[in-house]
C-alpha cells in the first residue's frame, strides 16, 4: 500500500507578502521554460522557496508541488508524494502508478515508465517542483529520479530546489542544453533589491550608506536581511546605526548574533514558545498546547501573532491550521534550546508524542518518543500500531523500526518482537528471520512475568505465528512439503479465536499445494483460510483469497463455482465499503472489487459472452485504480487481450500483454499463467508462427520435458505452436510432437482432477488427431471434452478451434441431437472468423460526436504500452499529431487518461469489434 499523504505537503507555499520584485531572476525563470531541468541550488536562507512560490503563482499551467522532508528517504513516501502531485496536476496520470507503487512488487522504472506514457500524449504543460530535495536526497531515490529525468516527457519540466547539489547527471543535461541553474550568486540580493526589501517592504527608512553597509555584510544574503529587518524594526535611528556599524562575521555567525537579538527582543512568552515548540516539524494549535507549557489554549492567538509578525512560520494550508517553521529558524531555534535549556527537548518529545499517540497517529507518536530517548514508550506505541499498519500494507514502516528500536528493548516484548518479524518477512529480509524467531522462542521460554507486552491475550499466539513465519519460509526456499508441514502446525497451535494465523497458515499450505499441482486440497485451505480471514474482519484480504478461489475452481472445471465464489465476494465487498466512503462526496468501494469484476469477466469470456466479459471489464475500469488489488492492473489488461485476440485484433492484443507485462505485480501465488505464453497464444493464432517457435526456444521448452504443474500451461501453449506450424508447413514431425506431448499433459491434468485443463487439452488433441486423420480418435477426444465442457457451459475453448473443428462438431452434434449445447456450438464453429469492425461505416455509440478513423487508431494505441513519440512513429504522424488526438479523444469520451479511455471505448462497443464511431 502506498504511504498516507500529508496534504499540507502537496500545497506550493503562498507568495510572502513582503517579497520584493526581482525581474533578472524572473527572466531567468522564464528562459527555464525551455529546459527539461531546473536546478534552485543554494545553502539555507537563499530564499530559494520564495522565489519560486512567486514565479509559479503566476505561471499558467498545472504546477505539482512537493515539500519533502527526512521521512521521504523512503523510497515509498517520496514516490507516493511525487505520484499523487503529479495526479492532481494532471487527474488521471498517475492513478495506475500509485497502485503498482503501493503493491510494492514493481521496480520503480516500471511506475514511473506509465506516468511517462500517460503525459507524453497529454498536451498539457505540468511543472513538478520537489523543494528541499536534499532533505530526501539519497541512493534508493537517486535511481528512480535518473530514470526519470532520462525520460522526461516535453511537456514535463522538472524543478529541483536544494541546499545541495543532487545525484542527477547534471553534467549530461548541461551538455544538452537542458538545465537551468540558479545558484547562490544569482539568490543574492543586490543593492537595489536589498533597499526594496529593507525600506520598501520593511518601512525601515534606512539611509543609502547604512543599506550599503548591510548589503555588504550580508553578501545579499536574503534570511541574514530578514533577520535584520526583524532586529532593527523598533530601534530608534542612533541605536540602529550602532547595530549596523556592529554587524560583522561570517554566515554561521551572522545567524546566531541575528536569532540572539530576535529571541533577546521578544516577549518571555514569545520566546518559550518558540523554543518549546521547535522541536517540531508540524506545527498546529493543539500539539503547541500540549508542548508548550504555556497559557492553556493560548497557542493559536500565538501562532496567529507569529505569522502576522513574519517571524519566519509559514502556513501548510489554506485554513491556518497546521505551519511550520523556516529550515533555517527551526535549525537555530533547536541549537539554542540544546544550548540554553539542556535536556529540556526530550521533555518536548515525550509530550508531543502523547499528543499524536491521543490523535491517533502512532507513527509520529513513536517517532517523537525515540527522539526523546524513550524507547520504552517507542516500543510500547509500536506494539499498538503495528497490528493496524499491517492491516494498511505499511510493512515499510515496521521494517524501519526493527533498526531503530533497541534489541535490549524488543528482547523483552514477545508480541513487539513478533510484529517486526512481519516487516523482515514483507520486505523481503528473509535472512534475518529465523535468528529473530530462535530469539522468541528463547525469550517466551522465560517467566511470564518477566516479559513486556500491552495486551496478554496475544501472546498464546505466538508460538502459531512462529510456525506459520517458518512454514512462509519454507515456500520462499522452495520446500513445498515443509510449507505444508509447518502449517499444520501453526494450525494445531493457534489458540481458539485466531482466526487470522489461522487463515494465513491455511493460505501458505494451499499455495504450496498449488505449486506441486495439488489443486483440490489447495482450494479446501484457501476456502479455510477466506473463512478465517472473513471472521477475523479482514474482508479485503477475503476479497484477495476468493480470486485465487475461483482461479484454482477455474483449474478445477469448476465454472459455475468459480462465479458463484465471485459474485459472494463481490456481494460481501458491496456490504463492507471502507471506513472512509463517502467523504468528499465521491462513493468509494472495498479495494479488490474491481478484480471481482475482471475475474467475472474471464468467466464470460470462457462462456464466449463477449458482450458481458466487456461490460465486466469497463465496469471494473470505472471504480478506479484504488479499487483494484496490486495485480488488478496486468489482469485487466490480459482480460482485454483476451477480448481483442476474440476479434483477431492481434496488434492490439499483443500490445496489451506487452502493457500487461510492464506492470505485472506478482504475489505468493504461483504463475500458471505467464503472460509470456499467452503471448506466445496469440502469435501462433495470428499466424506469426516464427516468433511462437522462438518464444519456445527463448524459454527451453521440448516435447519431451520432465511435465510440472507450473509449466502445464506454457507446454500446453507449445502444442499449439506445434500445431500451428503443421499447418503453415504440412510438416508431419510438427504434427507428432504436438501429439506425443498432448498425451502426456492430458495424463497429467487428469491425474491431478484439473478439469478445466483436460477440456482445453482435449480440443487441442481432437484438432490434432482430425489433422493427422484419425477422425475417430478426435471424435473421441471432443466426446470427452465435451462432456466435461456441457454441464458447466464452457465454449470459448471450442470456439476458438473455429471451422478446423466444424465437422467433428457436427457428426457429434447428430448423434447427441437433444443438446441445445452442441446445436449452438455447431452453429459459432461453422461461422467465419471474426474480425474486427471496419473503422468506416460508423454505426451509433452514444456519442455526439464520432471518433473520426485516425481518431480510432490512436485509440487503439492508446490501450498499449506505447508512449506519444512511439505511437507517433508507428502512425507515421507528428508527436503534436498524436496529441491533438488524443485531446479530441479524451473530450469526446469525457475522459482525463489513457485508462479511461479504453474503459470508455469498451463500454461504447469501440474495442470488441462492435460499432465503430
Amino acid at each position: 500500500m502506498a504511504d498516507p499523504v500529508v496534504e499540507t505537503k502537496l500545497v506550493p507555499p503562498r507568495p510572502r507578502r513582503d517579497a520584493v520584485a526581482r525581474p533578472r531572476l524572473a527572466a531567468s525563470l522564464a528562459r527555464a521554460e525551455d529546459s527539461a531541468v531546473t536546478l534552485v541550488s543554494a545553502p539555507a536562507g537563499f530564499g530559494k522557496t520564495t522565489l519560486l512560490a512567486g514565479w509559479l503563482a503566476a505561471v499558467d499551467h498545472p504546477v505539482a508541488w512537493v515539500s519533502l522532508d527526512e521521512r521521504d528517504r523512503r523510497p515509498s513516501s517520496f514516490w507516493t508524494y511525487v505520484l499523487t502531485a503529479l495526479d492532481r496536476a494532471v487527474p488521471g496520470s498517475a492513478a495506475a502508478a500509485l497502485t503498482l507503487l503501493g503493491s510494492g512488487r514493481s521496480d520503480i522504472e516500471v511506475v514511473l515508465a506509465g506516468v511517462v506514457n500517460e503525459l507524453s500524449v497529454d498536451a498539457a504543460e505540468v511543472t513538478l517542483v520537489l523543494d528541499d530535495y536534499h532533505l530526501a536526497d539519497g541512493p534508493d531515490v537517486a535511481d528512480g529520479m535518473g530514470f526519470l529525468v532520462d525520460h522526461l516527457p516535453p511537456q514535463l519540466r522538472l524543478v529541483v530546489s536544494t541546499r545541495v547539489d543532487p545525484a542527477l547527471p547534471l553534467p549530461r543535461l548541461r551538455a544538452r542544453g537542458e538545465l537551468t541553474e540558479i545558484r547562490a550568486n544569482d539568490l543574492r540580493f543586490d543593492t537595489d533589491e536589498a533597499a526594496a526589501y529593507l525600506n520598501g517592504a520593511n518601512g525601515l527608512g534606512l539611509p543609502p550608506e547604512a543599506l550599503a553597509t548591510l548589503e555588504a555584510r550580508t553578501e545579499g544574503w536574503a534570511a541574514a536581511l530578514q533577520l535584520a529587518a526583524l532586529s532593527l524594526r523598533d530601534r530608534d535611528r542612533a541605536d540602529a546605526a550602532g547595530f549596523i556599524d556592529r554587524f560583522a562575521g561570517d554566515d554561521r555567525f551572522v545567524v546566531d548574533y541575528l536569532v540572539d537579538e530576535v529571541l533577546d527582543r521578544q516577549p518571555e512568552d514569545v520566546r518559550g514558545f518558540l523554543l518549546d515548540t521547535a522541536v517540531l516539524d508540524r506545527l498546529t494549535a493543539g500539539l503547541c498546547d500540549a508542548v508548550h507549557a504555556g497559557v492553556p489554549g493560548g497557542a493559536r492567538q500565538m501562532l496567529d501573532a507569529l505569522e502576522r509578525q513574519n517571524l519566519f512560520l509559514v502556513p501548510l494550508d489554506d485554513h491556518r491550521t497546521w505551519y511550520r517553521y523556516h529550515h533555517l529558524f527551526a535549525d537555530v531555534l533547536r541549537a539554542h534550546l540544546a544550548q540554553t535549556r539542556p535536556g529540556v527537548a526530550a521533555e518536548l518529545h515525550r509530550r508531543a508524542s502523547r499528543w499524536f499517540a491521543e490523535h491517533g497517529d502512532l507513527e509520529e507518536a513513536v517517532r517523537h518518543a525515540l527522539r526523546a530517548g524513550d524507547s520504552a514508550t517507542a516500543a510500547e506505541l509500536a506494539e499498538v500500531a503495528i497490528p493496524t499498519l499491517s492491516r494498511e500494507r505499511r510493512e515499510d514502516v515496521i521494517r524501519a523500526w526493527v533498526d531503530e528500536l533497541p534489541d535490549e528493548v524488543v528482547g523483552d516484548r514477545p508480541v513487539l518482537a513478533i510484529g517486526l518479524v512481519g516487516g523482515l518477512m514483507s520486505s523481503n529480509d528473509f535472512p534475518r528471520v529465523e535468528g529473530r524467531l530462535q530469539e522468541l522462542e528463547r525469550m517466551l521460554a522465560r517467566p511470564r512475568a518477566e516479559l513486556v507486552v500491552v495486551d496478554r491475550s496475544q501472546l498464546p499466539s505466538i508460538p502459531a505465528r512462529i510456525e506459520m513465519y517458518r512454514a512462509a519460509l519454507a515456500l520462499v526456499a522452495g520446500d513445498p512439503g515443509a510449507t505444508i508441514e509447518r502449517a499444520g502446525r501453526a494450525v494445531a497451535a493457534a489458540p481458539e479465536g485466531d482466526d487470522l494465523t489461522r487463515a494465513a497458515a491455511s493460505a501458505l499450505s494451499g499455495l504450496a499445494s498449488w505449486t506441486t499441482g495439488d489443486v483440490v486440497a489447495a482450494h479446501d485451505a484457501y476456502v479455510a483460510s477466506a473463512t478465517g480471514l472473513e471472521h477475523a474482519g479482514h474482508v479485503a484480504d477475503v476479497l484477495g483469497c476468493a480470486l485465487t478461489i475461483a482461479d484454482m475452481e477455474l483449474e478445477l472445471g469448476r465454472l459455475r463455482a468459480a462465479e458463484t465464489t465471485l459474485r459472494d465476494a463481490l456481494a460481501l465487498a458491496e456490504a463492507h465499503p471502507p471506513g472512509d466512503a463517502g467523504r468528499g462526496g465521491a462513493a468509494r468501494v472495498l479495494r479488490g472489487t474491481a478484480d471481482m469484476l475482471v475475474g467475472l469477466s474471464r468467466a464470460a469470456w470462457h462462456r464466449d459472452d463477449l458482450a458481458a466479459a466487456a461490460d465486466l471489464l469497463r465496469r471494473a475500469d470505472a471504480l478506479g485504480e484504488s479499487a483494484g488489488l496490486p495485480q488488478h492492473p496486468y489482469r485487466w489488461r490480459v482480460a482485454l487481450a483476451r477480448l481483442r485476440a476474440a476479434e483477431h485484433d492481434w496488434a492490439v492484443a499483443l500490445a496489451l500483454l506487452d502493457d500487461a507485462e510492464r506492470v505485472y505485480v506478482g504475489d505468493f501465488s504461483p504463475p500458471v499463467h505467464p503472460i509470456h505464453a499467452t503471448r506466445a497464444r496469440v502469435l501462433a493464432a495470428s499466424g506469426d508462427v516464427d516468433a511462437a517457435l522462438a518464444w519456445a526456444r527463448d524459454h527451453g521448452l521440448g516435447v519431451h520435458d520432465d511435465l510440472t504443474y507450473l509449466d502445464e500451461y506454457a507446454h500446453l501453449t507449445l502444442a499449439k505452436v506445434l500445431l500451428a506450424q503443421h499447418r503453415a508447413t504440412r510438416g508431419s514431425a510438427p504434427l507428432r510432437d504436438a501429439a506425443t506431448l498432448l498425451d502426456r499433459l492430458l495424463a497429467a491434468a487428469e491425474a491431478g482432477s484439473r478439469d478445466g485443463a483436460v477440456i482445453e487439452i482435449e480440443v487441442v488433441r481432437a484438432l490434432t488427431l482430425q489433422a493427422g486423420g484419425s477422425e475417430e480418435q478426435a471424435l473421441a477426444a471432443l466426446e470427452h471434452a465435451v462432456e466435461l465442457a456441457e454441464p458447466e457451459g464452457w465454449s470459448r475453448f471450442l470456439v476458438d478451434a473455429g471451422p478446423g473443428l466444424g465437422r467433428v462438431v457436427a457428426t457429434l452434434a447428430r448423434r447427441r441431437p437433444s443438446s441445445g449445447y452442441l446445436r449452438d456450438l455447431v452453429a459459432r464453429t461453422a461461422e467465419p472468423a471474426r474480425t474486427p469492425a471496419a473503422p468506416t461505416a460508423p454505426e451509433p455509440t452514444g456519442l455526439l460526436d464520432p471518433l473520426s478513423e485516425r481518431e480510432l487508431d490512436v485509440l487503439r494505441l492508446l490501450g498499449s504500452d506505447l508512449d506519444g513519440p512511439a505511437i507517433a512513429r508507428e502512425l507515421v504522424v507528428s508527436l503534436n499529431t498524436v496529441r491533438t488526438h488524443t485531446k479530441h479523444i479524451y473530450t469526446k469520451l469525457g475522459v482525463n487518461n489513457r485508462r479511461a479511455a479504453i474503459g470508455r471505448a469498451l463500454q461504447l462497443g469501440l474495442l470488441t469489434g462492435g460499432s465503430r464511431g
